[in-house]
């Protein structure tokens, strides 16, 4: 099977541009529904941090450390670099007694504008904290002084990272086919759409009083919820999308329009990938999907944010419009 068009772009009535994809609904009983290509296989990039989590709580070392729910939602984020999030992190990291050099995640400036625009207009330059994906990296440092472990915690042999691919393989339910280096330098682990819904299906389902992964995957689910702000920003599509629906949803975007959601009520999860890497159409397409299940209000104005409000220009004339494409959602 290959990819469907998921998202389409008109303008002057006639079809502008097409998005296709893969998406796979996955329930208790299996996969519920899919379009394009189940067994494709991606690199979810960061769209799996709750997986890259799940070693950090289950092992004992997030309750060593004391981490708070908001620590363990900053471990799931993709942030924006706003002082929310870089002040946490830096108070996290001194808590362990480490500081930014321990991070190797690399530096970047911050997509926050006013972190941003104090960066510029200061001459400073972005630390590794500004990197959005610095809370999962505290993360990381928190399980690696927990195990004893060197301070290379990025490389595939380290005990974190293999953790971590145990982990993800487990809740996948697949043998990963390979890896990639991720922008943050951690590796990133192949799997196919389908077991990347299965995995949010785990999560979905996961029990509080279940055995320590259940426990774990709970955990981390209540902390992204209660906290979208920090999972993403403001603006942000994960951050609105979870505000919107009242904490009963936990979704992650990841870098190529990978976009995942994670449905406790319903114990659902759903994992999508659009592969000319649109962040655009993955927005439209979690947000369609959201809306198909109920979860989201179809009248809600972050749909018409995200999906059905009409495209405009610098001058806020209307120019065209987004649409599902017919078939799916």
């Amino acid at each position: 099977m290959t990819a469907v068009p998921m998202v389409e772009l008109w303008r002057g009535g006639l079809l502008e541009s097409a998005h296709l994809g893969h998406a796979v609904i996955c329930g208790p009983g299996g996969i519920e529904a899919a379009w394009g290509d189940p067994a494709a296989v991606i690199f979810p990039r960061s769209s799996c941090k709750m997986i890259q989590a799940l070693p950090l709580v289950e092992s004992g070392a997030a309750d060593a450390a004391g981490l708070t729910q908001a620590q363990l939602a900053l471990a799931c984020a993709s942030h924006q670099g706003a002082a929310i999030h870089t002040q946490a992190v830096a108070a996290w990291l001194d808590d362990l007694g480490l500081a930014e050099p321990d991070l190797r995640c690399g530096a970047h400036m911050p997509n926050d504008p006013e972190a941003r625009k104090g960066l510029i207009c200061s001459d400073t330059a972005p630390c590794q904290i500004h990197n959005n994906c610095s809370g999962k990296h505290a993360g990381f440092l928190t399980l690696t002084r927990h195990l004893k472990a060197g301070p290379e915690y990025v490389d595939l042999a380290h005990p974190v990272q293999r953790a971590v691919k145990a982990a993800f393989e487990e809740v996948t339910d697949e043998a990963s086919p390979g890896f990639g280096i991720d922008g943050c330098s951690a590796p990133n682990f192949a799997t196919t759409v389908a077991g990347l819904a299965r995995a949010m299906a785990f999560f979905a389902g996961a029990d509080a009083g279940g055995d320590a992964r259940a426990r774990a995957a709970a955990r981390l689910t209540r902390a992204m919820a209660a906290f979208p702000e920090l999972v993403a920003g403001e603006g942000r599509a994960c951050t609105d999308l979870m505000r919107a629906m009242g904490g009963r949803v936990a979704v992650k975007t990841g870098a190529e329009a990978v976009f995942v959601a994670i449905l406790p009520e319903t114990r659902r999860g759903i994992a999508l990938k659009i592969v000319d890497g649109a962040t655009r159409a993955s927005e439209a397409a979690i947000t369609a999907l959201l809306v198909k299940l109920g979860a989201l209000e179809a009248g809600h104005p972050v749909v018409a944010r995200y999906l059905t409000g009409p495209q405009k220009n610098w001058r806020g004339i209307v120019t065209g419009e987004l649409r599902l494409a017919p078939g799916f959602a």
